[in-house]
């Protein structure tokens, strides 16, 4: 297989609060460095913002989950139809490396790395503080991914929500802490 990665589509801990999630995308790598950066792009699978290309730049990431998918699924209790994040460009490498703020959590870099006509995309989200955010964010990156590798494929991705419920139980068996 030419020395390609296929990582396994679950995150997985890293360390006690840190979780790394894979996928490998069609390239090339300049079209994947787009879907993270580019807000029209980034809208179709995890969260509207323009972002500055600078280090120390601030942007505000929009999610409006119920837009994502066709049909949107069951929105769970206690989620609204628009999320808002205030974030920081903190390390800079295009087509690379991104890295970012990401609330009260320790951020999340995404690398990209060409394995010939594919890029592996890895995720990394750093000090995630309790177990209830680590299995929503865990269900949440899953999620987020196969909706980016659906339209990287175009193809239609699952009903988001309901994705993101069932993930967040398999999550809750998977990740035992």
């Amino acid at each position: 297989m030419n020395g390609t990665v296929t990582p396994d589509a679950y995150g997985t801990l890293i360390e006690p609060t840190t979780l790394k999630i894979q996928r490998l995308l069609p390239g090339p790598i300049e079209r994947v460095w787009a879907y993270l950066t580019e807000s029209d792009l980034r809208s179709q699978w995890l969260a509207a913002g323009q972002m500055e290309m600078k280090v120390g730049s601030t942007f505000e990431l929009v999610w409006r989950n119920d837009e994502l998918t066709d049909p949107p699924g069951t929105r769970p209790p206690g989620h609204s139809e628009e999320h808002r994040l205030e974030s920081q460009v903190t390390e800079l490498d295009p087509p690379h490396k991104l890295a970012i703020t990401w609330g009260g959590t320790g951020g999340v870099a995404f690398e990209l790395e060409p394995q010939g006509d594919k890029v592996l995309l890895t995720i990394v989200h750093h000090r995630i503080s309790d177990r209830s955010t680590l299995l929503g964010v865990s269900a949440g990156w899953h999620t987020h991914l196969d909706i980016l590798v659906a339209r990287l494929t175009d193809q239609k991705p699952e009903p988001l929500w309901d994705e993101w419920v069932r993930l967040k139980v398999e999550y809750e068996q998977r990740l035992q802490v």
